[in-house]
């Protein structure tokens, strides 16, 4: 992965107004997630489904919760990578 933005514009856009209403977007899905996960056992008394089915739906809503923790980290991943960037940056010119 490639990060073309500077340390300073991720900084600035971590605090600001729009990634504050993006995650709290985003937190509102994983909650959304979390009551799906918890209905699991009463939609499975009222419809019958497999264990095989049970399984799939939670590990489908596992994924959708880790997919949104790893969104809402995004800017800190690009943070490091700025920094891996810039290491490799320096092995190349000793090189």
């Amino acid at each position: 992965m490639k990060v073309n933005a500077t340390r300073e514009a991720i900084e600035d856009f971590k605090e600001s107004l729009l990634w504050n209403d993006i995650s709290r977007e985003i937190k509102a899905w994983k909650k959304g997630f979390n009551i799906e996960m918890l209905n699991i056992v009463d939609d499975a008394a009222s419809e019958n489904p497999s264990t095989a089915q049970v399984l799939l739906h939670m590990g489908d809503l596992n994924g959708r919760q880790k997919a949104v923790d790893y969104f809402l980290s995004i800017l800190d991943v690009f943070l490091d990578t700025i920094e891996i960037q810039k290491e490799d940056d320096k092995e190349t010119e000793v090189s």
